[in-house]
């Protein structure tokens, strides 16, 4: 599952002047099962340097909590995540918010921390129906009660 064309921009699904490949459609397929059918809780996407493409790293089933999915994240390294936060109104009404992640955690390598910036917009751009989107350098910019704050 991945997204094709790292460097200067991604590519992902066309092709685009700036990176020149196009995108396989796999990841961005994943991300459309977990907003329309639901059939994941969250989504861990890393960068292949090697192929110059965003993957696929995990997956979470509906059932796995907040800290199933903040524990597969690296302590070390960056990624980009999705994350469906369903939580329930002030008016009893059920609820749910597609947030996207950007954890880049201060002990990351300097690189990995550029490419990972560098390549967030095209990514984000092709994801489409996220509802907000958070930095994250350590768990405590991505704790639950920060994800509760902009859900409501």
């Amino acid at each position: 599952m991945s997204f094709r064309g790292l460097g200067l921009g991604l590519g992902l699904g066309r092709p685009n002047a700036t990176c020149g490949m196009c995108a396989a459609d796999h990841a961005k397929d994943t991300f459309m099962e977990l907003k329309r059918k639901k059939i994941y809780r969250y989504l861990v996407f890393r960068i292949d340097e090697k192929e110059r493409e965003v993957v696929v790293e995990k997956t979470g089933n509906p059932v796995e909590t907040y800290d199933d999915f903040t524990a597969s994240l690296p302590e070390n390294d960056c990624r980009y995540a999705v994350y469906d936060f369903d939580f329930v109104t002030s008016d009893n009404c059920q609820k749910s918010k597609i947030f996207f992640i950007a954890w880049s955690p201060s002990s990351s390598r300097i690189r990995a921390k550029m490419l990972y910036a560098t390549s967030k917009h095209w990514l984000r751009r092709e994801l489409d129906g996220i509802h907000y989107e958070i930095q994250a350098t350590d768990p405590t910019e991505m704790d639950l009660e920060v994800l509760k704050e902009h859900a409501h």
